[in-house]
Protein backbone atom coordinates (compact mmCIF):
# COMPACT_ATOMS: atom_id res chain seq x y z
CA UNK A 1 0.00 0.00 0.00
CA UNK A 2 0.87 3.29 -0.60
CA UNK A 3 0.63 6.81 1.29
CA UNK A 4 1.02 9.41 -1.03
CA UNK A 5 1.20 13.29 -0.46
CA UNK A 6 2.60 16.21 -3.02
CA UNK A 7 2.83 19.90 -2.45
CA UNK A 8 4.59 22.79 -4.36
CA UNK A 9 5.39 26.25 -3.50
CA UNK A 10 6.86 29.33 -5.01
CA UNK A 11 9.41 29.76 -2.44
CA UNK A 12 9.83 33.73 -0.75
CA UNK A 13 12.10 34.84 -3.63
CA UNK A 14 10.74 33.97 -7.12
CA UNK A 15 7.23 35.25 -8.36
CA UNK A 16 6.53 32.06 -10.53
CA UNK A 17 6.57 28.57 -9.81
CA UNK A 18 8.16 26.73 -12.37
CA UNK A 19 8.36 23.19 -11.00
CA UNK A 20 5.32 21.35 -11.95
CA UNK A 21 4.08 17.69 -9.81
CA UNK A 22 2.02 15.13 -11.05
CA UNK A 23 0.95 11.94 -9.01
CA UNK A 24 -0.83 9.10 -9.63
CA UNK A 25 -1.27 5.43 -7.42
CA UNK A 26 -4.27 4.36 -9.65
CA UNK A 27 -2.54 3.02 -13.26
CA UNK A 28 -1.93 4.35 -15.82
CA UNK A 29 -0.97 2.57 -19.47
CA UNK A 30 1.36 -0.13 -18.53
CA UNK A 31 2.17 1.38 -15.26
CA UNK A 32 0.52 0.75 -11.74
CA UNK A 33 0.86 4.51 -10.42
CA UNK A 34 3.38 6.61 -11.41
CA UNK A 35 4.96 9.89 -9.86
CA UNK A 36 6.87 12.85 -11.39
CA UNK A 37 8.88 16.31 -10.45
CA UNK A 38 9.71 18.72 -13.05
CA UNK A 39 11.87 22.06 -12.12
CA UNK A 40 12.05 24.22 -15.46
CA UNK A 41 14.58 26.75 -16.24
CA UNK A 42 14.69 29.80 -19.11
CA UNK A 43 13.21 32.72 -17.29
CA UNK A 44 9.95 32.65 -15.86
CA UNK A 45 7.39 31.50 -19.15
CA UNK A 46 9.87 29.65 -20.52
CA UNK A 47 10.45 27.73 -17.69
CA UNK A 48 7.23 26.86 -16.58
CA UNK A 49 6.00 26.01 -20.43
CA UNK A 50 9.05 23.63 -19.91
CA UNK A 51 8.30 21.31 -17.13
CA UNK A 52 4.67 21.79 -17.37
CA UNK A 53 5.30 20.19 -21.18
CA UNK A 54 7.93 17.99 -20.15
CA UNK A 55 5.28 16.39 -17.65
CA UNK A 56 2.34 16.53 -19.91
CA UNK A 57 4.05 14.75 -22.29
CA UNK A 58 5.26 12.28 -20.32
CA UNK A 59 2.11 11.41 -19.24
CA UNK A 60 0.75 11.03 -22.63
CA UNK A 61 3.31 8.69 -23.59
CA UNK A 62 2.55 6.31 -20.50
CA UNK A 63 -0.78 6.31 -21.17
CA UNK A 64 -0.54 4.91 -25.07
CA UNK A 65 2.58 2.46 -23.75
CA UNK A 66 2.43 -1.21 -23.89
CA UNK A 67 6.13 -1.58 -22.39
CA UNK A 68 6.49 -4.74 -20.07
CA UNK A 69 9.78 -3.01 -18.13
CA UNK A 70 8.39 -0.18 -16.20
CA UNK A 71 11.70 1.48 -16.31
CA UNK A 72 11.77 1.67 -19.93
CA UNK A 73 8.17 2.70 -20.00
CA UNK A 74 9.32 5.38 -17.56
CA UNK A 75 12.60 6.69 -19.36
CA UNK A 76 10.78 6.36 -23.14
CA UNK A 77 8.05 8.89 -21.47
CA UNK A 78 11.30 11.34 -20.62
CA UNK A 79 12.92 10.55 -24.21
CA UNK A 80 9.83 11.86 -25.08
CA UNK A 81 9.81 14.56 -23.18
CA UNK A 82 12.82 15.21 -24.46
CA UNK A 83 12.27 15.85 -28.34
CA UNK A 84 8.60 17.77 -27.24
CA UNK A 85 10.68 20.38 -25.31
CA UNK A 86 13.53 20.80 -27.32
CA UNK A 87 10.74 21.26 -30.63
CA UNK A 88 9.22 23.94 -28.55
CA UNK A 89 12.33 25.87 -28.19
CA UNK A 90 13.01 25.94 -31.52
CA UNK A 91 9.47 27.01 -32.83
CA UNK A 92 8.75 29.43 -30.24
CA UNK A 93 10.90 32.88 -29.40
CA UNK A 94 10.28 32.91 -26.14
CA UNK A 95 10.96 29.80 -25.17
CA UNK A 96 14.25 29.90 -26.63
CA UNK A 97 17.20 27.89 -24.55
CA UNK A 98 14.67 26.44 -22.03
CA UNK A 99 15.13 23.04 -20.45
CA UNK A 100 13.30 21.16 -17.26
CA UNK A 101 15.00 18.97 -14.44
CA UNK A 102 12.83 15.50 -14.57
CA UNK A 103 12.72 12.72 -11.62
CA UNK A 104 10.16 9.75 -12.50
CA UNK A 105 9.01 7.17 -10.62
CA UNK A 106 6.62 3.70 -10.38
CA UNK A 107 6.21 0.85 -7.70
CA UNK A 108 5.55 -2.82 -8.17
CA UNK A 109 5.15 -3.90 -4.69
CA UNK A 110 7.94 -3.31 -2.60
CA UNK A 111 10.35 -2.11 -5.77
CA UNK A 112 10.95 1.04 -7.03
CA UNK A 113 11.91 2.00 -10.76
CA UNK A 114 13.16 5.35 -11.31
CA UNK A 115 14.39 7.81 -14.06
CA UNK A 116 16.24 11.74 -13.72
CA UNK A 117 17.86 14.09 -16.12
CA UNK A 118 19.21 16.76 -14.03
CA UNK A 119 19.25 17.63 -9.93
CA UNK A 120 15.75 17.04 -8.67
CA UNK A 121 16.37 13.98 -7.10
CA UNK A 122 14.97 10.62 -5.39
CA UNK A 123 15.32 9.82 -1.61
CA UNK A 124 14.28 6.87 0.13
CA UNK A 125 14.19 7.34 3.85
CA UNK A 126 13.54 5.12 6.72
CA UNK A 127 13.92 6.02 10.76
CA UNK A 128 17.51 5.66 10.60
CA UNK A 129 18.84 6.45 7.27
CA UNK A 130 18.38 8.68 4.42
CA UNK A 131 19.79 7.66 1.25
CA UNK A 132 19.90 9.67 -2.22
CA UNK A 133 19.26 7.37 -4.74
CA UNK A 134 19.36 9.24 -7.80
CA UNK A 135 23.07 10.68 -9.58
CA UNK A 136 22.63 14.76 -9.93
CA UNK A 137 23.72 15.71 -13.45
CA UNK A 138 25.23 18.52 -12.54
CA UNK A 139 28.64 20.49 -12.11
CA UNK A 140 29.29 20.33 -8.40
CA UNK A 141 28.44 16.33 -8.61
CA UNK A 142 31.03 15.82 -11.25
CA UNK A 143 33.61 17.69 -8.90
CA UNK A 144 32.76 14.92 -6.15
CA UNK A 145 32.93 12.08 -7.90
CA UNK A 146 36.61 13.37 -9.16
CA UNK A 147 37.57 14.18 -5.59
CA UNK A 148 37.55 17.78 -5.66
CA UNK A 149 35.24 18.63 -3.57
CA UNK A 150 33.28 17.83 -0.38
CA UNK A 151 29.48 17.29 -0.43
CA UNK A 152 29.43 19.61 2.28
CA UNK A 153 31.45 22.21 0.72
CA UNK A 154 28.98 21.20 -2.20
CA UNK A 155 26.41 23.03 -0.74
CA UNK A 156 27.80 26.57 -0.66
CA UNK A 157 29.79 26.50 -4.12
CA UNK A 158 29.47 29.28 -6.77
CA UNK A 159 28.29 27.14 -9.38
CA UNK A 160 25.81 24.47 -7.44
CA UNK A 161 23.32 25.14 -9.58
CA UNK A 162 25.19 24.54 -12.83
CA UNK A 163 23.16 21.00 -14.61
CA UNK A 164 25.33 19.37 -17.14
CA UNK A 165 22.10 17.14 -18.34
CA UNK A 166 18.66 18.37 -19.05
CA UNK A 167 15.64 17.37 -20.83
CA UNK A 168 15.15 20.01 -23.84
CA UNK A 169 18.45 21.57 -23.99
CA UNK A 170 19.76 19.44 -26.77
CA UNK A 171 18.02 17.00 -29.84
CA UNK A 172 18.43 13.73 -27.49
CA UNK A 173 19.35 13.54 -23.98
CA UNK A 174 20.18 10.10 -21.47
CA UNK A 175 18.52 9.27 -18.54
CA UNK A 176 19.65 7.23 -15.77
CA UNK A 177 17.58 4.39 -14.90
CA UNK A 178 17.59 3.00 -10.97
CA UNK A 179 16.07 0.48 -8.94
CA UNK A 180 15.45 0.09 -5.26
CA UNK A 181 13.91 -2.35 -2.83
CA UNK A 182 12.05 -1.06 -0.10
CA UNK A 183 11.14 -2.48 3.53
CA UNK A 184 7.47 -1.44 4.98
CA UNK A 185 7.44 2.44 6.36
CA UNK A 186 10.37 3.03 3.89
CA UNK A 187 9.47 7.18 2.38
CA UNK A 188 10.41 7.42 -0.98
CA UNK A 189 10.46 11.34 -1.61
CA UNK A 190 11.19 13.38 -4.92
CA UNK A 191 12.37 16.78 -4.99
CA UNK A 192 13.76 19.75 -6.85
CA UNK A 193 16.96 21.87 -5.52
CA UNK A 194 14.61 24.16 -4.29
CA UNK A 195 14.19 21.78 -1.18
CA UNK A 196 17.89 20.12 -0.81
CA UNK A 197 19.54 23.51 -0.80
CA UNK A 198 17.94 24.90 1.66
CA UNK A 199 17.29 21.75 3.70
CA UNK A 200 20.03 19.51 5.16
CA UNK A 201 19.62 15.35 4.11
CA UNK A 202 19.90 14.84 7.80
CA UNK A 203 17.54 17.32 8.88
CA UNK A 204 15.10 16.09 5.81
CA UNK A 205 15.50 12.87 7.63
CA UNK A 206 14.33 13.96 11.10
CA UNK A 207 11.20 16.20 9.36
CA UNK A 208 9.99 12.69 7.70
CA UNK A 209 10.48 10.02 10.97
CA UNK A 210 9.16 12.68 13.16
CA UNK A 211 5.63 13.22 11.66
CA UNK A 212 2.80 11.45 11.94
CA UNK A 213 2.37 10.80 8.39
CA UNK A 214 3.69 11.93 4.93
CA UNK A 215 1.31 15.39 4.68
CA UNK A 216 2.29 16.68 7.85
CA UNK A 217 6.24 15.78 6.99
CA UNK A 218 5.54 17.36 3.44
CA UNK A 219 4.58 20.57 4.69
CA UNK A 220 7.21 20.85 7.51
CA UNK A 221 9.30 20.20 4.59
CA UNK A 222 8.13 23.33 2.67
CA UNK A 223 7.73 25.18 6.06
CA UNK A 224 11.70 24.73 6.69
CA UNK A 225 13.37 25.04 3.36
CA UNK A 226 11.41 28.61 3.38
CA UNK A 227 12.02 29.51 6.76
CA UNK A 228 15.74 29.05 5.91
CA UNK A 229 15.40 31.56 2.92
CA UNK A 230 13.35 30.09 0.32
CA UNK A 231 15.58 30.91 -1.94
CA UNK A 232 13.89 28.54 -4.77
CA UNK A 233 10.95 27.13 -5.88
CA UNK A 234 10.20 24.04 -3.45
CA UNK A 235 8.39 20.74 -4.28
CA UNK A 236 8.17 17.74 -2.64
CA UNK A 237 6.39 14.31 -3.21
CA UNK A 238 6.46 11.97 -0.14
CA UNK A 239 5.20 7.99 -0.85
CA UNK A 240 5.34 5.44 2.15
CA UNK A 241 5.65 2.01 1.22
CA UNK A 242 3.50 -0.20 3.64
CA UNK A 243 2.71 -3.64 3.30
CA UNK A 244 -0.49 -4.99 3.15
Amino acid sequence: MLKVFSCSDTGRMRKNNQDCVYTSDLPMGDLLNVFIVADGMGGHAAGEMASRTAVNTMIDNIKASNESNPSISLKNAVLKANKAVFELSVEETIAEGMGTTVVACTFIENVVQAVNVGDSRMYVITPRDIKQITVDHSLVEEMIRRGGLTREKARSHPEKNVITRAVGIKPDVEPDIYTHILESGDTVMLCTDGLTNMVTDDRIRQIISGSPDVASAAEKLINEANENGGLDNISVVLIRYEEN
